[in-house]
């Protein structure tokens, strides 16, 4: 008998176990999507400041068409911001040239060519 109840509470301990790492496990989720989620109103607060409504709308449709491409300049004018390297704010005139430049260096990383013997 005392076998027996030896048994279930080791059961009963590693259900419980089990649990409290499922429930660690989705603190640790919930803090991370949290964290993202934090950190990309961040973003979008400092684009909305340095972009113009013009520019926000493009960039706004290039995140529609290439959201690679988007997340690029995105970071890229964040970073030019933030070191005094752009005026401010970007209009839809620079955003159109950094989005082609980052656009040509994007496609000529994936180019390769296929020769035929």
């Amino acid at each position: 008998m005392v076998g027996e109840d030896a048994g279930y509470y080791d059961e009963l301990e590693e259900i419980q176990r089990r649990k409290l790492m499922e429930l660690q496990r989705r603190i640790e989720e919930e803090r991370r999507r949290r964290a993202l989620e934090e950190a990309e109103a961040q973003k979008r607060r400092i684009l909305r400041r340095i972009l113009t409504p013009k520019a926000r709308e493009r960039l706004a449709n290039v995140r529609l068409v290439k959201p690679e491409i988007a997340r690029l300049v995105e970071e890229q004018l964040i970073i030019l911001a933030q070191q005094g390297r752009i005026p401010l704010p970007v209009t839809d005139y620079v955003l159109k040239a950094i989005l082609m430049e980052i656009s040509s260096r994007v496609t000529r990383e994936f180019r390769f060519k296929i020769k035929e013997k």
